[in-house]
């Protein structure tokens, strides 16, 4: 019983990690239709932005939750108005243009940080289950996890702010003749992505440590999580989420780690072999 517990935090964990890190994606690209292949050196920076907010003395919970979205989300903003902006519609552009972005970012960091694993110790401790422990942190990424996606929904469901970005994303020409800006609107749904993939890479900083390169392992993920949920937003991340980290955690624990990543590209292969459009193209049609 012990052990059916520890393994159920564990897929847990890794399902909250798995949608921290696409829900920023999945808005993005869902929303937007611009492939970010900087994705990654956002979650970096969020990392990094902890880390040194927590060393300048801000504290650590400041740093991940509140310094580390708002610096990348304000990055997002600046990349957007100097560089995607002038993309839309180029989807083979903006791939290229964001791509050559992640390297300078990549560049960049290394330059400032070196290319050393650098990071902060995980708070709670360890939590004993019965004859076996897990660390605590778990629980709590868990939960920053479902209050960020509960979140998202109610904004983009049941708020103005949700209707206006979610209205002018399928018409941007009608929502400009009702009064709304769209470039404006354009700039801080690109932000609020990057915010919150700043977030995911300061939430998990003091579990995987921050490095130049972290943003590689991130984006495919990432990819594969929003390719496998499809076109609704929280629904398709959480759906595919769900499957995605159940598969991978059950295979890590039944073998290896690299068993579970090799088990969890399998599962997205099938899946979108299976499912073109992902899981919502099919199911949750209705959902957001």
């Amino acid at each position: 019983m012990d052990l059916a517990v520890v393994l159920a935090i564990q897929v847990l964990y890794a399902i909250a990690s798995l949608a921290l890190i696409s829900l920023g994606l999945a808005i993005v690209f869902g929303m937007m239709r611009v492939i970010n292949l900087a994705h990654g050196e956002f979650l970096m920076l969020g990392g990094y932005a902890a880390i040194v907010g927590t060393h300048l003395g801000f504290g650590l919970w400041v740093s991940m939750l509140v310094l580390a979205p708002a610096a990348v989300g304000l990055i997002g903003v600046v990349v957007e108005r100097t560089i995607i902006r002038f993309l839309y519609g180029r989807m083979i552009d903006t791939m290229l243009a964001t791509w050559g972005l992640s390297l300078f970012l990549i560049g960049l960091t290394t330059f400032v940080f070196g290319n050393t694993t650098v990071g902060i110790s995980a708070p709670f401790g360890a939590l004993a289950i019965g004859r076996y422990r897990t660390s605590a942190y778990t629980l709590f990424v868990i939960a920053v996890a479902t209050a960020v996606l509960g979140g998202v929904y109610v904004v983009l469901r049941h708020t103005r702010l949700g209707l206006i970005a979610r209205g002018t994303m399928q018409n941007a020409n009608m929502a400009a003749a009702l009064g709304v800006n769209p470039p404006r609107v354009y700039a801080v749904t690109f932000g609020v992505g990057a915010a919150l993939s700043g977030l995911a890479g300061g939430v998990l900083a003091p579990v995987s440590g921050v490095f130049p390169t972290i943003g590689v392992a991130y984006i495919a993920k990432a990819f594969i999580t929003v390719i496998g949920g499809g076109a609704a937003i929280v629904t398709g991340t959480v759906s595919a989420a769900s499957l995605f980290g159940t598969i991978n955690q059950l295979a890590t624990f039944a073998t290896t780690p690299v068993f579970g990543e090799v088990a969890l590209l399998g599962a997205a292969i099938v899946l979108i072999r299976l499912l073109p459009q992902g899981i919502t193209g099919r199911f949750f049609r209705r959902g957001l």
